[in-house]
């Protein structure tokens, strides 16, 4: 690529796969895809996983599906277990590629099978060549001079403690350790600020940083998108950008600022005592809180007995889970979403028993002919316990499902 090519990072917070970032894969694809794109995706984080192909399919499909482009997976699971030729075509396609992806997964696994086997020379290139380095949520704990061991810390109890990152912000003059998940709020009653630490964690932390590196925090469904060539930095998404030294913070939201701030905004003024944590419950993601919007017109269809309202309403909701399915990081609050659902049906059904109306069958049709094409889709691909649990669903629904050798019919329970 010529000096003019773009030189772009992009630190992803969270929701790296939701529809709250394909805006912003499509503004980076779009800029470094002159005269083509080769977008790759690096299995390497998550490649310790038993479903790591299926993490990759999916990532896959959702940048062909919603971001409308092609990425094309460069595989190095493991150091130990390449073969030379696997370790030499991973390094090819790595430095022949102009978009490079990685998100979820275990950072400390990552570097430990990318350290020394000049990944991050071939990383580097896209910063001082051309292209574009976009690294999501365990991947984007990589990016910095230090890194965070997040599992080992949270999750084994560990003391807190940095480890060598790929010191990829470093190339640019910006020594720092990458926290992504900056605001989260998992925890409810306790803090899961700054990617699970807590303020408490993360003051012990931060004493052990030199004195040149800063943290940079990047919230949840967020983007800290950074122009080397231009020198400039935009954050894009739902919440901000924080640079933190000593305690003390400057955060940046929906805004464009100068590189140069990131190394440390010199107006004394910019900075703010970090704010204590207040217990208020788990935060929400954007697809909960879309889903929990159409639940609420479904209860309010419910309330005046509007059966074409409550069929709308659920129809919305089994929609955002479909537009969120690629969402890698939402598991959890996907089965919230559809517990919600679930709910509503059975309120759905409540009423169809009670003799709602008479022409009940228009109104539930369209809920019915997804829930059995989903039913339908399961039994093919030997998923019984789930074909049974929607079979379960429409039974609460009032309807009566009849497997015939011509297909599948249905009919309203007590209906003659």
């Amino acid at each position: 690529m010529g000096s003019d090519s773009p030189r772009l990072i992009a630190i992803f917070g969270s929701g790296e796969t939701s529809p709250a970032m394909t805006a912003v894969h499509q503004e980076l694809v779009a800029r470094v895809s002159d005269p083509r794109l080769d977008a790759v995706l690096l299995d390497t984080p998550f490649g310790f996983q038993e479903n790591a192909d299926e993490i990759a399919s999916r990532t896959i499909a959702y940048f062909r599906q919603h971001v409308g482009c092609e990425i094309n997976l460069a595989s190095f699971k493991h150091s130990g277990r390449a073969t030379a030729l696997e370790l030499r075509w991973f390094l090819a396609r790595l430095a022949a590629a102009n978009y490079v992806f990685a998100g979820p997964g275990s950072p400390t696994y990552a570097l430990r099978h990318w350290q020394g086997r000049a990944v991050r020379g071939a990383l580097a290139e896209k910063i001082t060549g051309g292209g574009c380095v976009s690294f999501s949520s365990a991947a984007a704990i990589t990016l910095g001079s230090v890194a965070l061991p997040v599992y080992e810390i949270y999750k084994v109890g560990d003391d807190p403690a940095w480890i060598p990152g790929l010191d990829l912000l470093g190339e640019i003059g910006v020594p720092c350790a990458v926290i992504p998940h900056y605001n989260n709020r998992e925890g409810g009653t306790h803090d899961t600020r700054y990617c699970y630490m807590g303020e408490s964690r993360l003051r012990v932390l931060e004493s052990m940083l030199p004195d040149d590196v800063v943290i940079l925090g990047v919230d949840e469904y967020t983007a800290c998108i950074i122009d080397v060539a231009g020198q400039s930095v935009a954050v894009r998404g739902r919440g901000g950008v924080t640079i933190r030294r000593g305690g003390a913070e400057r955060v940046w939201q929906r805004t464009s600022f100068p590189l140069s701030e990131l190394k440390g905004p010199r107006d004394a003024a910019a900075w703010m005592a970090t704010r204590p944590f207040e217990p208020d419950g788990a935060g929400i993601s954007p697809m909960l809180e879309e889903v929990r919007v159409r639940g609420a017109r479904g209860a309010d269809a419910l309330g005046r007995r509007d059966i074409g309202g409550i069929v709308a309403a659920i129809l919305d909701m089994e929609s955002v889970l479909h537009d969120w399915a690629a969402d890698l990081a939402g598991t959890d609050e996907r089965d919230l979403a559809r517990a919600e659902m679930r709910q509503l049906i059975v309120h759905l059904g409540g009423l169809v028993r009670a003799g709602g109306r008479d022409d009940v069958r228009e109104y539930l049709a369209p809920l019915v002919d997804v829930l059995l094409s989903l039913r339908g889709n399961a039994r093919r691909e030997q998923r019984f316990s789930d074909a049974d649990r929607l079979r379960a669903i429409l039974a609460q629904c009032g309807v009566e499902v009849q497997d015939t050798p011509t297909g599948t019919a249905w009919s309203l329970a007590g209906a003659d």
